[in-house]
């Protein structure tokens, strides 16, 4: 396994995040455990979830996977680096979603019973509150941080300007702030590019790549298609048709590299200077072994201009729009 800084801190993660949301509506409780186990022996120790997780009648119901898993003791614990979030409503009774400082305080003594443990290694914001003053979350997580429920903190879906207006207010306090920002970025989606990515390089953040696949457009879907494997509906089947002539060059270029097209996306994140880890969210063992792969694929100067030219993205703002 490969480990780097999360952001600017001191904290060593794997390059691979293992994303959760899949445990409780999709795998089960054993084969979740079996994943993290499996993870573990991988070398991989930064697991990511979210207090919202399990679905909208059972919220909270990943947390009390991982929860019962670590209580399995053995080490699990202490070999993990555990993120989980807070924005998301829990209920439909005010105060109990968004980042004021009453819900960020439930919701982290909430997450941590779930959890069954003392502390949270990474509390992200799940989404920019509009309506919450910066003073006010950096007052409840400073709490958080000196009670040591929390040691780090980071955000998600920010904006450029999010970022910036969150770090400025954390300086004039001053403390740490965030330290790494989630945001969808893959191949096919890269509009981070043009603003977020650069103002999480300028305060030192670490960019954690969710739907690293793009919800499977960019894990072989039309080969698995040819073979009867999947199909695709919905939303899926529209962004399909939309990018197909560029998912059928890519998966081309995939297999002129010699590599499967889910271990190339992915070890394009794993080449873009401002990721610290893409989240990988298997819902079985064969998909976490699946995502390691990637660690492995080395992309050429050559490789990676090919892929430029498949999937084009954004130029940093404003020379995406201006002069």
């Amino acid at each position: 396994m490969k480990y780097t800084h999360l952001g600017r801190s001191g904290l060593s993660v794997s390059k691979l995040c293992l994303g959760t949301m899949n445990f409780g509506p999709h795998t089960e409780e054993a084969d979740a455990h079996l994943i993290m186990d499996q993870a573990h022996e991988a070398g991989l120790n930064f697991f990511d979830t979210a207090n919202v997780y399990g679905g909208t009648e059972h919220r909270g119901w990943t947390e009390e996977i991982v929860g019962r898993w670590i209580s399995q003791g053995g080490g699990r614990r202490e070999r993990t680096v555990l993120a989980t979030k807070v924005y998301g409503n829990m209920t439909d009774w005010p105060n109990d979603s968004k980042l004021s400082a009453l819900n960020i305080r439930r919701a982290l003594d909430a997450s941590l019973k779930r959890l069954q443990t003392d502390h949270i290694d990474l509390y992200q914001f799940h989404h920019v509150d509009r309506d919450t003053p910066w003073d006010e979350i950096w007052q409840a997580v400073d709490t958080a941080i000196t009670q040591g429920k929390i040691l780090y903190a980071g955000s998600s879906n920010f904006a450029g300007w999010h970022i910036a207006a969150a770090q400025e207010a954390a300086a004039r306090r001053p403390v740490t702030g965030l330290v790494s920002e989630q945001s969808i970025y893959n191949l096919m989606q890269r509009s981070v590019e043009r603003e977020t990515i650069p103002a999480a390089q300028h305060y030192g953040l670490g960019i954690l790549p969710w739907s690293p696949l793009h919800g499977g457009l960019l894990g072989g879907v039309l080969q698995k298609q040819n073979d009867g494997v999947r199909r695709t509906e919905g939303r899926a089947a529209s962004a399909l048709e939309e990018h197909r002539d560029a998912i059928e060059a890519y998966e081309a270029f995939a297999a002129e590299l010699g590599h499967a097209p889910g271990d190339v996306a992915l070890a394009w994140l794993l080449h873009q200077p401002a990721v610290t880890a893409p989240i990988i969210g298997p819902r079985t063992s064969e998909q976490l072994a699946a995502g390691l792969r990637a660690l492995e694929v080395s992309l050429d100067e050559a490789a990676l201009a090919r892929l430029d030219e498949i999937f084009p993205g954004p130029k940093t703002a404003p020379e995406d729009y201006a002069w």
